[in-house]
């Protein structure tokens, strides 16, 4: 029986790969490095590859694009599949405009492959997709939200205090591109469960983060944030006044989170996922929080005007999942995910 990861050398994928391997899991990996391509050598997921195979012996990777329909069948066709988690995209907002045919067919033509592969040969195997919060577009900027010194913050009295929830129309808001493309693969994976009866579970993320993650200027705030502050290398903070919030949850707590859907599958499930209000930071906290953790200054430029589409405010209410999976918690907040973050990228350089 084996797991089949697609991303598996990105931040999820890995995590996702080194979870189940550890389990007694044989995992499949698909991964041709399509990273690189979108955001430079220097965002490459080839070093993670490269220790993940070194890593297990239970790993098989496979240079594989997920838009090839005939190679992906064939994968599917020739092994016995329990659990199919589809982590591979183009995960940037910006980038997505800059190409909008690949970064569609990457998000929404590659997941309805993986779906058609999977009911084709193994309608039983829970499927299991990392989708994100930006299918909601910016109708979270329309929250009632409050200016504070260092972050925007939601009315305490509002029912999303504790974070935004399912309830949250994806409709009349600007989405970006990116966000078009994935909300088409997220529907699908629904539709896939809910007509098909399949075992298909939707995973709307906000900043999943650890790390493992190659962080690049057009994705991966975190990583790159810390990055940055470790070279002496500027970074770019876009409008807002650099007071933006974002909950950010370890790919660990996450991984996690899609063995306790594994164990116990459910069909056209929609989750919010995130660090919630026990993980959620500002870019001017997280800088602060970056510096007085590396000793460092952060060299910080910054442009009045945010990305299109781009969240004043977003923290994810993750107590449906809670209810519907009880043992599962999470256990990193943001000190522990930067303390961990910056120890290991420090190392690396």
């Amino acid at each position: 029986m084996a797991v089949i990861v697609t991303g598996a050398a990105g931040l999820i994928g890995s995590e996702a790969v080194s979870f189940f391997t550890s389990k007694g899991h044989e995992v499949i990996g698909l991964d041709n490095d399509l990273r690189s391509s979108f955001f430079g050598v220097e965002a490459s997921t080839n070093w993670n590859r490269d220790r993940l195979i070194g890593l297990y012996s239970g790993y098989r990777h496979l240079d594989l694009d997920v838009r090839d329909a005939d190679g992906v069948e064939a994968i599917f066709e020739e092994n016995d599949v329990e659990l199919v988690i589809h982590a591979a995209a183009q995960p940037s907002h910006d980038w997505a405009a800059s190409d909008p045919v690949t970064d569609f067919t990457v998000n929404a033509n590659g997941t309805l492959v993986l779906l058609e592969a999977t009911r084709k040969f193994h309608s039983d195997a829970p499927f299991i997709f990392t989708s994100t919060n930006k299918v909601y577009g910016d109708a979270p900027n329309d929250l009632p939200l409050v200016e504070m010194p260092e972050r925007w913050e939601i009315q305490q009295d509002h029912p999303f205090f504790g974070g935004i929830d399912e309830s949250m129309s994806v409709d009349q808001c600007k989405h970006s591109l990116f966000g078009v493309s994935k909300l088409a693969a997220d529907t699908l994976v629904q539709e896939y469960g809910l007509y098909f009866g399949m075992k298909t579970m939707v995973f709307r993320c906000g900043c999943v983060t650890g790390p493992l993650h190659s962080g690049a200027a057009l994705h991966g705030f975190l990583s790159y944030l810390v990055k940055c502050i470790l070279t002496g290398d500027e970074y770019q903070i876009l409008g807002y006044g650099g007071k933006q919030v974002r909950d950010n949850i370890h790919a660990a707590d996450l991984v996690s989170a899609f063995y306790e859907a594994f164990k116990a599958p459910r069909s056209g499930e929609v989750y919010n996922m995130g660090g919630g209000r026990l993980s959620n930071v500002s870019m001017l906290e997280a800088i602060n929080k970056i510096e007085a953790l590396t000793g460092n200054e952060a060299q910080t430029r910054y442009v009045d005007g945010n990305r299109i589409g781009d969240h004043i405010w977003y923290i994810s209410d993750v107590s449906k999942f809670q209810r519907h999976y009880p043992d599962w918690n999470l256990t990193y907040d943001t000190d522990q995910i930067l303390k961990e973050m910056v120890e290991v990228l420090a190392s690396r350089s």
